[in-house]
């Protein structure tokens, strides 16, 4: 059962409240107080075990899942640059002025300092990823813990059971949400505090995280931004100061972004590449289709799962009901948490609800942008676990006769519901598919691997000529040439197989498009950056690339152009991937007896 909470702030420790009256002195001395000492260990220790039982409930959801997902395969794009990037930062190398990096550069600063003490590796990356779905499952579970731990419990699973299923890649708007969750929770505890010492600490504590969010993540700042708003209204000026103060320290490092790669290149690439330039490649019609996937990748990610004992609609309806159930989630915790601010103006729970609901609201854009499961996932796994807290509250407003443990399990249960029959192919059937991968049911992983190095790829054809095609470039290469990898049409780039880098370190990437975007293939860098190269390594994977939108649009020949007048084909590995060379001195090359 939720605790009851005092409709204002308890009064400072030493002080009665007005009217209260004073504590009745015990009539038997020390035997009374001999009594309540026992009697409050009990009560503590009691409180203490069943915490310890909620929160272990929360953390055997987060492990089995895990072995299976540190072998899963990863997204050779994106996974692949979160390696690369780090380890380019490791080698000197400054975001968006060396490499184009579309997001703050707080995320590869955090995982270059783990690089450096652990080693690059995709386990290393893999590890910050699960911290950083921790952080928003366990910031969810203390941000609803307000509402005692049933109800914290199935916000954190309901959470875990939407971010786990999309992988431990370690994203940077993952970690910036978990960083900003974090700090919503602390800035709660500063706000709730009778303890004005401990109060202040939480808040430099809780501004410290939500800035550290937004040098993860720029566009998280419209999120944090209202949040914060929300949450300091009414607290005491000494906390919100530290707080400002703490988001100021947090921000503080993108003055060295500015200072190292220049106000220009930074602006370019955070701000005018992925909001003016990258959006007409990557977005997709809104709302998505009802029979269909718009997304190229979803349509690739729709791989062999696990047999689902209940009957469930086909992908593409689930997918479309989960956009109009993000945007109702989304008003029905907003709108529940405004009106209990509302009715219980002091009230800490009804603050950190509507707090919650401001957050989800900034973060939408996030879904808009893109609108594919994963993007959807990064959202919901806020705002949905929310949901049964904004209808306990709307029960209890509306039906305060109904015994609050039923109102708790069975708002509780909804979410839970509407994950298993509405959108289980995203959520729970993922899930259930990776806690099996852990004991080596229904795995479908193959390694790429090269001088200690492993990717993991999800079809063994791709990953037995990725291994043939990285091999042969370590025979003709020599330590320090540069590597350029891009789709066997120049004309077109949607994607790219970056992991490719991370498998030959000992080579320098030679373009500035690490991260193939849509708009890439009419710059006029991109043939400069291909003829810098000595070594060029281009995948067929992603010919029949087609979505509805400006990524389906042919470029100029230019980038074709400049690969058949410097370089000759080497070989070409199980019709995958093609190897190419700087033309040598006599003009020709040798072929690669190995290839296809």
């Amino acid at each position: 059962m939720p605790p009851a909470e005092p409709e204002v702030a308890a009064p400072a420790r030493g002080h009665a409240a007005p009217g209260a009256r004073a504590p009745r002195a015990e009539a038997n001395g020390a035997r009374g107080s001999g009594a309540r000492t026992g009697l409050a260990r009990h009560v503590t220790g009691t409180e203490g075990r069943r915490n310890a039982i909620a929160l272990g409930i929360v953390a055997l959801v987060v492990a089995l899942p895990v072995r299976g997902l540190f072998r899963s395969p990863g997204p050779p794009m994106e996974e692949g640059f979160m390696l690369v990037f780090p380890e380019q930062v490791l080698k000197g190398a400054l975001p968006n002025r060396d490499f184009l990096h579309l997001y703050g550069p707080g995320s590869l600063w955090a995982l270059a300092g783990v690089f450096k003490v652990f080693g690059v590796s995709v386990i290393s990356e893999r590890a910050v990823g699960l911290l950083q779905q921790l952080a928003i499952i366990f910031g969810v579970y203390a941000l609803a813990r307000r509402w005692g731990r049933t109800l914290a419990v199935t916000a954190a699973v309901t959470s875990a059971l939407i971010i786990i299923p999309f992988g431990f890649t370690a994203l940077a708007w993952v970690g910036g949400v978990g960083l900003a969750i974090c700090g919503l929770a602390a800035g709660v505890e500063a706000r709730a505090s009778t303890d004005e010492p401990r109060a202040r600490r939480w808040a430099v504590l809780g501004g410290v995280l939500l800035g550290l969010a937004v040098l993860f993540r720029l566009d998280l700042a419209l999120g944090v931004g209202i949040a914060t708003i929300a949450l300091v209204r009414g607290m005491p000026k000494a906390r919100a100061h530290r707080l400002y103060a703490g988001i100021g320290a947090g921000l503080a490092p993108y003055v060295i972004q500015l200072a190292t790669a220049g106000p220009g290149h930074s602006i370019q690439g955070m701000v005018v590449e992925p909001v003016f330039k990258l959006r007409g490649g990557r977005g997709l019609p809104i709302p998505p289709a009802w029979g269909h996937f718009d997304g190229f990748l979803q349509r690739a990610g729709a791989l062999a799962q696990i047999s689902w004992p209940f009957p469930a609609l086909a992908r593409p309806h689930q997918l479309f009901l989960w956009f109009f159930m993000l945007l109702g989630a989304i008003a029905f915790v907003l709108w529940q948490g405004w009106q209990a601010t509302r009715r219980r103006p002091t009230s800490v729970s009804a603050r950190t609800l509507f707090v919650v609901g401001i957050f989800g609201l900034g973060i939408l854009p996030q879904a808009l942008q893109r609108v594919d499961s994963g993007h959807f996932a990064w959202v919901s796994c806020v705002v949905f676990a929310f949901v049964p807290i904004a209808i306990f509250e709307a029960v209890r407003h509306h039906a305060p006769q109904v015994p609050v443990r039923r109102v708790t399990l069975a708002s509780g249960g909804v979410m839970l519901v509407l994950l298993a029959f509405v959108i289980p192919a995203f959520t729970i059937r993922t899930y259930g598919d990776y806690s099996l991968q852990t004991f080596g049911i229904h795995r479908a992983s193959y390694a790429v691997r090269h001088n200690g190095r492993v990717f993991y790829y999800g079809k063994p054809d791709r990953a037995a000529a990725a291994n043939m095609v990285v091999a042969a470039a370590a025979r003709i290469s020599k330590p320090g040439q540069r590597l350029f990898v891009g789709p066997v049409n120049l004309r077109k780039t949607p994607y790219s197989d970056a992991y490719l880098y991370f498998l030959l370190p000992d080579l320098v990437p030679a373009t500035y498009y690490i991260e193939m975007d849509p708009f890439d293939v009419t710059t006029s860098r991109l043939p400069h950056d291909l003829e810098s190269a000595d070594v060029v390594i281009l995948s067929k994977i992603w010919d029949d690339w087609s979505e509805p939108n400006d990524s389906s649009k042919v470029g100029p020949a230019t980038s074709q152009q400049v690969l058949e007048r410097h370089f000759c084909h080497v070989g070409t590995y199980l019709n995958l991937y093609q190897l190419w060379q700087k033309k040598p001195a006599s003009g020709m090359c040798v072929p690669d007896p190995a290839a296809s």
